[in-house]
């Protein structure tokens, strides 16, 4: 069995640009190989000559040679898990747990950090980079690098009028999806996240929970992302996608304002006591850690914890997830034990030097 590589994680570094509100930002490129089946009508077979086909391509090269692929039949289900809460992997190519990821399911890592390609997803190819704070400029140009590669040595399913074909009519076209996951307190807590949203929804943007499509805001992060791609080119996406996000992050600046102005003594108290209660409480469960790490880190954004870092959160909020805590502990945990662990993990976290602002050390899940 396969141990799994520590690549792609830097995304939770917090070194990016706006990173006291943006969490992280992710491009994906749709792809489907001409001459194979997809979407509907995929077939096992096609699966595996569609990841041979790719792996030979990579190959060809000296840049595949550096590439680490992990064909889903060699690693194991907590690690297929652990992919998915890296946000390395979709829950389409993880699959059910009584059906299991499609025939042929890979990703391949690149030795660029943030570059990877997921194979045999809901179509054959999606090229995904993901970097901390809001890159979107560096992750487009990134993944498109990948597709000038990918599309030199394979051809893909193209249409002369509607562009590259995809599974998903939303992403018919360029098959461009990005997003940017941001952190909005202050808007929830002004009342005028529902504005917001509905206004970035008449302007060809979508918003979802943490964890994409079909999931629930949690800890008030929200995933903005480009709705269609169908007759549009990808720069003019990008650069619309930025300039509605850098318009959100200064509501999103403005609302924290008004958050203090109207109540700086209640502020402070409440994030003091979320700190309070992620450093001493002996059980946690997720959504309720989510909740006290959404006021910590808007805490760190209004200048109140100064020793403390984003960081150190975005690690707590990676590695307290199920998949990771069962790998520490070395076996599945109960909802109990998992409340347990969490609590011991960030316990742990908070009391780092890396916490009190030495961030010489990056991300380790060997805590517990």
């Amino acid at each position: 069995m396969k141990t799994l590589p520590s690549c792609g994680l830097n995304w939770i570094s917090g070194s990016g640009e706006s990173s006291e509100v943006v969490l992280s930002t992710r491009v994906r490129l749709a792809r489907n190989v001409q001459g194979f089946r997809f979407g509907n009508n995929f077939v096992e077979s096609d699966g595996v000559s569609v990841l041979n086909r790719v792996r030979s391509s990579l190959r060809e090269n000296d840049y595949g040679d550096a590439c680490v692929f992990l064909e889903f039949d060699q690693i194991n289900r907590l690690q297929q898990r652990i992919l998915l809460e890296r946000r390395l992997v979709s829950p389409e190519l993880v699959g059910t747990e009584e059906d299991g990821p499609p025939s042929g399911s890979a990703l391949i890592l690149a030795p660029n950090d943030g570059l990877s390609v997921m194979v045999n997803e809901e179509d054959h190819l999606r090229i995904q980079t993901i970097f901390s704070g809001l890159a979107l400029s560096q992750a487009w140009h990134m993944a498109d690098e990948m597709d000038e590669l990918l599309g030199s040595a394979i051809p893909f399913a193209y249409h002369n009028e509607f562009g590259f074909l995809t599974s998903c009519p939303s992403n018919v076209g360029s098959g461009l999806r990005a997003s940017v996951l941001v952190h909005l307190p202050g808007l929830v807590l002004t009342n005028e996240i529902g504005k917001v949203l509905e206004g970035i929804s008449q302007i060809g943007l979508t918003a979802r929970g943490l964890y994409g499509e079909g999931s629930d805001v949690v800890g008030n992060f929200f995933q903005i992302s480009n709705q269609t791609t169908l007759g549009k080119i990808e720069e003019n996406l990008v650069d619309h996608l930025e300039t509605m996000i850098r318009r959100v992050i200064g509501y999103e600046h403005e609302a924290r304002q008004v958050v203090m102005k109207n109540g700086a003594n209640i502020t402070e108290d409440r994030v003091w006591r979320a700190y309070g209660l992620l450093k001493y409480s002996r059980s946690l469960s997720f959504a309720e850690l989510m909740g006290l790490l959404s006021r910590v880190r808007l805490g760190i954004g209004l200048k109140l914890l100064p020793d403390l870092g984003v960081y150190t959160l975005n690690k707590i909020m990676l590695f307290t997830q199920r998949a990771h805590l069962e790998e520490a502990a070395g076996r599945p945990l109960t909802s109990t034990e998992r409340n347990l662990y969490r609590a011991t993990y960030v316990r742990k976290a908070l009391n780092t030097k890396e916490a009190q602002g030495d961030d010489e050390e990056k991300a380790s899940s060997n805590i517990l």
